[in-house]
């Protein structure tokens, strides 16, 4: 069901659009699973062990570098020179059952013409488990994950044009769905239409929406299924 933000959005076909560019994490599977919950909890234990700090305290310096400088990690490569690759082994060493397999997300994305992607300020290794538990792996092309994007985070407009760089992407034919406002803005500026998918998470609605967000909805799977072409019949291929 598409939602209305506090500022309206500009609804836009896309029927044009060949390259389909998805977030992680909140997007792909709904936000009620509290993966990140883990994961969040994991940041602020390594910061407590990397610093010797107290919980408050560290968390509190996590949420710092996170709005600082995009991700918590990058503020710690910045400041204490952290190997970034034993940050994210040690904080994707979470149980992601509570992800459910999703064979509605899978016949979407199915009936979803073009290529798919995943881009997000995770790694692959978490990515890969993810779709693994979803079963929706086979259905993408590539992961651009934090280490491709040279540990330069969502929403800074250089990954973007890495990632349009590696995978051929036409922004002007490319869509990208998201559960963040911000993260999406460096991509309408780009050219390509943009999606929300809501989360009821107060830290991610409390971002300004504006009217770089285009589509507005509370159900991937809905959102997908409704803007997926009718299906041809037989010998009907993704163009």
């Amino acid at each position: 069901m598409n939602r209305p933000l506090s500022a309206p959005t500009l609804i836009r076909s896309v029927d044009h659009v060949t390259d389909w560019v998805f977030d992680l994490d909140n997007t792909l599977y709904p936000a009620r699973c509290n993966l990140f919950s883990q994961v969040d909890r994991r940041i602020g234990l390594f910061i407590e062990q990397l610093l010797g700090l107290e919980q408050v305290a560290a968390r509190d310096l996590q949420k710092k570098y996170f709005r600082e400088h995009g991700t918590s990690l990058r503020g710690l490569m910045t400041h204490h020179n952290v190997d970034p690759h034993a940050f994210l082994h040690f904080v994707h060493e979470i149980d992601v059952t509570p992800v459910p397999p999703s064979p509605a997300l899978e016949a979407a994305l199915a009936a979803l013409p073009g290529r798919k992607f995943i881009f997000t300020n995770g790694s692959v290794a978490h990515a890969e488990r993810v779709m693994t538990r979803l079963g929706v792996g086979h259905h993408f092309e590539g992961v651009f994950d934090i280490v491709a994007a040279d540990f330069q985070p969502k929403p800074e407009p250089a990954t973007y044009h890495s990632l349009i760089a590696r995978h051929g992407i036409n922004p002007a034919r490319a869509a990208m769905i998201e559960d963040l406002p911000r993260n999406l803005r460096p991509a309408a500026a780009l050219g390509m239409t943009t999606v929300l998918v809501l989360t009821g998470e107060e830290w991610a609605m409390s971002e300004d929406a504006g009217d770089h967000i285009h589509h507005v909805t509370d159900d991937l799977v809905g959102w997908l299924s409704e803007h997926a072409p009718p299906v041809q019949g037989p010998g009907r291929s993704d163009r």
